[in-house]
C-alpha cells in the first residue's frame, strides 16, 4: 500500500492507494517542520487515522511546505518513522508536488498561487530551475498575501472606490489601527492579509478588484516565468486557491503576457495520486 500526503501549515490531504487499486482519502491537520519538531508532528500523527495503517503501508510520498532543506525533510521523516517503521519514506517540497500533480511526466512550468507564491521549470522528471521565494514581505507576487496587502494599502490611503471601501468596513469592521495591529503585532500576518482575498474574489467583476488580481498576476509572471528559458513555448500550470478561484483573470493576464496556461487546480492531491498510481 502507498500513502501520499500533500501538507501545508494548516491542513494535510492524505491518499492511500490500496493493493487492489482502490483509493481512500483523509484530511487532517497540517505539518510544517519550520514550526514543529519531529516529536510534535509524531504526537499529532498518532491522533490521526495513520495509526490504523501502520503495518500495511509500504511506501510513503510526503510533499510539504518547508520540506526543501535536508534537515527539515529529516524532521518529517523521523516523525513518520515513529509510526511506519518498515515503510520506505520519501519527503519532498510543495513545488515538487505542484510539478508532479500538474505536469506529470511532461515538461512545463509549475506554479503555486495560494497564500504565497512560487514556481519552477520542470523537465518531466526533475525541477531544473526555480526563482527565489522571497516570502510575504519581499516577494509572493500573485499570491493571496500580495493581493491582500495591496488591497489594505489602498484602504489605508483611501485609493479604492468608496463603495468597495464601505463594503469592506461593513464586512470586516476594519480601521487603519486594526489593520496595523494585525500586520505588525499579531501572529501570522501573511494569513491575515490573504484573508481579504475571498472578499476581493467575490467582487472581481468590479474593475478595481479585477485589476488587483490582474496586475498581481502580471507581477508574478515578470518575477518568475519571464526568467525561465524559452518560457513562451512551455505550458504554465498552476496550483492554489488564488489561481483556481480567479482562473478567468489569470488566463487573461497570461494571454496578454504571452504565457500559455494549461492546467489550473486548487489542490495537487488528485494529480499526485494519479502520478504515483502510474508508477506502480
Amino acid at each position: 500500500m502507498i500513502l501520499i500526503a500533500d501538507s501545508g501549515s494548516s491542513k494535510t490531504d492524505w491518499r492511500v492507494i490500496h493493493r487492489d487499486g482502490k483509493i481512500s482519502q483523509h484530511r487532517g491537520v497540517g505539518f510544517n517542520p519550520y514550526y514543529m519538531t519531529s516529536e510534535e508532528m509524531a504526537i499529532q500523527m498518532r491522533h490521526d487515522f495513520l495509526v490504523n495503517l501502520e503495518d500495511e503501508i509500504e511506501q510513503i510520498y510526503f510533499y510539504g511546505a518547508g520540506c526543501s532543506a535536508p534537515d527539515r525533510k529529516a524532521e518529517v521523516s523521523n516523525a513518520l518513522r515513529t509510526i511506519f517503521r518498515q515503510a520506505k519514506i520519501e519527503i519532498d517540497h510543495d513545488l515538487a508536488a505542484a510539478a508532479h500533480a500538474t505536469c506529470g511526466h511532461q515538461a512545463g512550468m509549475a506554479c503555486i498561487l495560494g497564500t504565497g507564491s512560487n514556481s519552477c521549470d520542470y523537465d518531466g522528471k526533475n525541477i531544473i530551475a526555480t526563482r527565489p521565494a522571497a516570502g510575504y514581505i519581499l516577494g509572493d507576487e500573485g499570491g493571496g498575501c500580495y493581493v491582500g496587502r495591496k488591497f489594505l494599502i489602498d484602504f489605508i490611503h483611501e485609493e479604492m472606490p468608496k463603495y468597495i471601501r464601505e463594503a469592506a468596513i461593513e464586512r470586516f469592521h476594519i480601521t487603519q489601527n486594526i489593520i496595523q495591529d494585525h500586520v505588525y503585532r499579531q501572529p501570522f500576518p501573511s494569513r491575515y492579509m490573504a484573508s481579504f482575498c475571498r472578499f476581493i474574489t467575490e467582487n472581481r467583476a468590479d474593475p478595481y478588484c479585477y485589476r488587483l488580481y490582474y496586475d498581481s498576476f502580471r507581477d508574478f509572471f515578470a518575477k518568475h516565468l519571464f526568467k525561465y528559458e524559452d518560457y513562451r513555448n512551455k505550458p504554465a500550470n498552476f496550483v492554489g486557491s488564488i489561481a483556481y478561484y480567479n482562473s478567468d483573470i489569470l488566463r487573461k493576464a497570461a494571454a496578454d503576457s504571452g504565457i500559455n496556461v494549461h492546467i489550473i487546480i486548487e489542490s495537487p492531491i488528485a494529480g499526485l495520486t494519479l502520478y504515483h498510481h502510474e508508477l506502480l
